[in-house]
C-alpha cells in the first residue's frame, strides 16, 4: 500500500513550511516514527516523523515551500526490509547499470562521428549568421543594468556566458574590487535563509518600523545576589537538581515589577490597549537554528525552584530542536540574557505585539559609590526597550528602578525577609 505523507500542521496561525533538509534518501527504507526532514516553519524548526515502515519516494526538494497538507512523500508499506547485503547488491546494480548507461552513449558517440572519406554536414550560411559571437567581457542588456547600478565596470567581472559574456547572474554575484587582492583565500558562500530566519528578521524589522522604541539603562549592584548564591546554591542544587540561576531573581524581579506598573504587560491591537492580568515571560535563548523564545507561563504563580525548573527543560527543549510552536507563542513580557555571550550594554529590540523588553548583560567588577566610599562590587547594565506608544517615560523608568530595587534586595522584596523559605530549603 501506498501511503501519502502530508504535512502535518506545526500550529494554528501556520499556512506553509519550507523543507529545510531531508534526512533520508530517496528509495531508502525507513522506520516508523523515524525523523525523515527537518521543515522550519516561521516559528520554529520541526523534525517530521515517519508515519509508517517502508521504501520512501520524495514528492518534495529541499528549500521548497509546501502548504499544511500537501504531500510531500509517499513510503511503500508492502516493501520488505532489505537485509544488510542487500544495500550493497542494489547498490552494485546501480553501479552496473550507470556503466552500461555510459557504455550505451559512447557506443551512441561513435556512430554519430562521420566515416573516414566522408564529410560531415556543414551549417549553411544563414546558421552560421545565427551562431552570433560575443566579445569576451560583453556583458548582456540585463547584467549592463546590475553592473550600472553597482558603479562596476564590465572589465571586471568574469563571463561565465557563451564567448565569455557577462550574465545576469555573473553580474550580480560580482562585487566591487576592494583593492589589490592579498594572497589569502577570497571565496564566498551564497545561502538561503531559513524561514525561521526570514520570519525573525521580518519580525525585528517591523518592530524597528511600526513602534515607537525607546530604550532606558540603569546599573545592578549583584552584591546580595552574589552573596544569596553563593551561600544556598549547593543546598539548593542537592534538594531541587537544578542550579540556583540569575534568571530566577531577574523573572521574579519582572512579575513584582510588572505588579507595580501594569502598563509594561500590555500591547497594542488597532486602537485599543490589551493589558494582562497573567504574566507570561518570554526567556530568549540561542538554539542550534537560531534566536528561540520559549514562554514561562504563568510567572507570578512560580518560586525560585519553579522558575529554574522551567528554565532549564525550555533551554533543554530548544537546544534539541524539540520546542514547539505553542510554547513559543503568546508572552506577555520578555528577558534577554545577551550578558552570556560577554554583552556589556545594548538597546535589545521589541518582541511583537509584546510592548517591552528586559536586557541583562555581563557581570563585572566595577568601582561604586557604597556608604560615602568607593568599593568595588559586581554590576551588571540592564536596558528596557519599550514602545513609547502606550508606555510613557515614568512608567518605563520606574519599571527598572523597580527591577534594580528587587535585585538589590532580594531578601526583602523577592523572598519576603525568608530566604530558606523563598528557595524551599
Amino acid at each position: 500500500m501506498a501511503l501519502e505523507m502530508k504535512v502535518p500542521s506545526p500550529g494554528e496561525s501556520i499556512t506553509e513550511v519550507e523543507i529545510a533538509s531531508w534526512l533520508v534518501k530517496d528509495g531508502d527504507y525507513v522506520e516508523k516514527d523515524q525523523a525523515i526532514a527537518e521543515v522550519d516553519s516561521d516559528k520554529a524548526t520541526l523534525e517530521l516523523p515517519a508515519e509508517a515502515s517502508g521504501i520512501i519516494t520524495l514528492k518534495a526538494e529541499e528549500g521548497d515551500v509546501v502548504a499544511v497538507g500537501d504531500v510531500v512523500c509517499i513510503i511503500d508499506t508492502d516493501a520488505k526490509k532489505p537485509d544488510g547485503d542487500d544495500s550493497s547488491e542494489n547498490e552494485a546494480k546501480k553501479e552496473k547499470a550507470e556503466d552500461t548507461s555510459k557504455e550505451k552513449k559512447e557506443d551512441a558517440s561513435k556512430k554519430a562521428e562521420p566515416k573516414k572519406g566522408t564529410s560531415a554536414k556543414t551549417s549553411t550560411p544563414s546558421q552560421e549568421q545565427d551562431k552570433k559571437t560575443y566579445a569576451t567581457g560583453t556583458p548582456s542588456p540585463a547584467a549592463k543594468k546590475i553592473l550600472d547600478e553597482k558603479g562596476m565596470d564590465s572589465k571586471d567581472v568574469k563571463g561565465s556566458g557563451r564567448d565569455g559574456r557577462i550574465t545576469k547572474d555573473d553580474a550580480a554575484n560580482a562585487t566591487p574590487s576592494m583593492g589589490t587582492p592579498g594572497n589569502g583565500s577570497r571565496g564566498s558562500e551564497r545561502k538561503k535563509l531559513s524561514m525561521l530566519r526570514r520570519k525573525v528578521a521580518e519580525r525585528l524589522v517591523s518592530a524597528k518600523n511600526e513602534t515607537a522604541m525607546l530604550t532606558t539603562f540603569n546599573e545592578v549592584d549583584m552584591t546580595a545576589i552574589y552573596n544569596l548564591r553563593n551561600q544556598y546554591k549547593e543546598q539548593f542544587k542537592e534538594k531541587h537538581g537544578v542550579g540556583l540561576g540569575f534568571m530566577s531573581f531577574f523573572t521574579l524581579a519582572v512579575v513584582r515589577a510588572l505588579e507595580l506598573y501594569p502598563d509594561v504587560n500590555s500591547m497594542i491591537d488597532g486602537d485599543y490597549m490589551i493589558t494582562y492580568d497573567f504574566k507570561d515571560i518570554s526567556i530568549a535563548v540561542s538554539g542550534p537554528k537560531g534566536l528561540m523564545v520559549p514562554v514561562i507561563r504563568n510567572a507570578e504563580n512560580l518560586s525560585f525552584r519553579g522558575v529554574e525548573d522551567e528554565v532549564k527543560r525550555l533551554a533543554i527543549r530548544a537546544r534539541d530542536g524539540q520546542i514547539t510552536v505553542d510554547e513559543m507563542t503568546g508572552g506577555t513580557f520578555t528577558i534577554s540574557n545577551g550578558g552570556v555571550f560577554g554583552s556589556m550594554l545594548s538597546t535589545p529590540i521589541i518582541n511583537p505585539p509584546q510592548s517591552a523588553i528586559l536586557g541583562m548583560h555581563n557581570i563585572v567588577d566595577r568601582a561604586i559609590v557604597r556608604d560615602g566610599g568607593i568599593v568595588v562590587a559586581p554590576v551588571m547594565y540592564v536596558a528596557l526597550s519599550y514602545d513609547h506608544r502606550i508606555i510613557d517615560g515614568r512608567e518605563s523608568v520606574g519599571f527598572l528602578v523597580a527591577i534594580k530595587e528587587a535585585l538589590e534586595s532580594p531578601e526583602e522584596l523577592l523572598m519576603n525577609s525568608n530566604v530558606r523559605r523563598a528557595l524551599e530549603l
